[in-house]
């Protein structure tokens, strides 16, 4: 998925406890190596992971492999409702036992949990490091 300036204009203020130019950066960095991953054939599942919950605080649509545009699902519940504050913070506490309550994933897709765990921490919580080095002026070196 292509981040374009329309997709960043469109991500609710409440998302985000990190400034947004960082979360872009973050997010189009985390696009960019789901894609070449995908690509090689080789899945990032930490790099799919981060793109899949950025996708999701930004309240974004995506296109799913049958054409179809839904709004992009919840990183662990899997819900089709656009994130909001006390849905995000249900969420991270969900990804916090992740592993625990699902540790298949720890071996069928290796870096997903702590992908979904680091970006949820970082981005809401204002918790840790990016999930992804990045600089801030990658956040508008693509085009819309």
């Amino acid at each position: 998925m292509e981040v374009t300036d329309r997709h960043v204009a469109r991500i609710p203020p409440g998302n985000l406890r990190v400034p947004r130019a960082e979360f872009v950066a973050v997010w189009r960095a985390a696009e960019q190596l789901n894609q070449e991953s995908g690509a090689r054939g080789e899945p990032d599942w930490y790099a799919g992971a981060v793109a899949v919950t950025c996708r999701w605080l930004a309240a974004t649509t995506v296109r799913r492999y049958n054409g179809r545009i839904h709004i992009a699902a919840a990183p662990v519940t899997r819900r089709e409702v656009r994130a909001y504050e006390e849905l995000i913070e249900a969420e991270a506490l969900a990804a916090d036992n992740l592993a625990l309550r699902t540790p298949r994933l720890l071996t069928s897709r290796p870096g997903w949990c702590e992908g979904i765990r680091a970006t949820l921490a970082w981005a809401w919580r204002h918790e840790g490091p990016p999930p992804l080095p990045v600089t801030v002026t990658s956040a508008h070196s693509s085009p819309t």
